[in-house]
């Protein structure tokens, strides 16, 4: 079972960086293996949403229901997708009035079939390069209205 732990200080209020990871309907503007976003919910305590995820050749979907908890964390679980387990957390902590420390939880098994080993390349990149992926995208956004 791959666990990952990603970690990042980003010159940036935890308030940006919760939006940033909330905004699932931008992550194909910056996730390159991100080719489509469903959103199937969102209300003040739940974003879900199917991504539709495409890299080296292959092409499958995951959707999770996020729970929030403004502005600190977001757990995601699993609704549909590859894994046999599935188990995500996102967590932002302030670090004085402008900056936050960034730290990406990941716990997952793929199904046992053929397309799950093939998978296991693509989750791996996506899960060490995701906290990069969003403090890049924090950077970019600087500035912008």
């Amino acid at each position: 079972m791959p666990l990952v732990r990603k970690l990042a200080i980003v010159p940036h209020p935890c308030a940006t960086m919760f939006a940033l990871v909330d905004r699932v309907e931008d992550y194909p503007l910056f996730l390159p293996w991100c080719s489509r976003v469903d959103l199937l919910e969102r209300t003040a305590e739940i974003t879900a949403a199917r991504l539709h995820v495409r890299y080296r050749g292959l092409a499958t979907t995951i959707a999770t229901r996020n729970v929030k908890h403004p502005v600190e964390r977001m757990e995601l679980s699993l609704v549909e997708g590859p894994f046999d387990s599935f188990r995500s957390t996102w967590l932002f902590a302030p670090l004085g009035e402008e900056g936050c420390r960034v730290e990406f939880q990941l716990d997952y098994t793929l199904a046992g079939s053929a397309l799950g080993a093939m998978l296991q390349p693509v989750f791996g990149h996506i899960a060490a390069t995701l906290v990069d992926s969003f403090v890049a995208r924090a950077a970019a956004s600087e500035g912008a209205p």
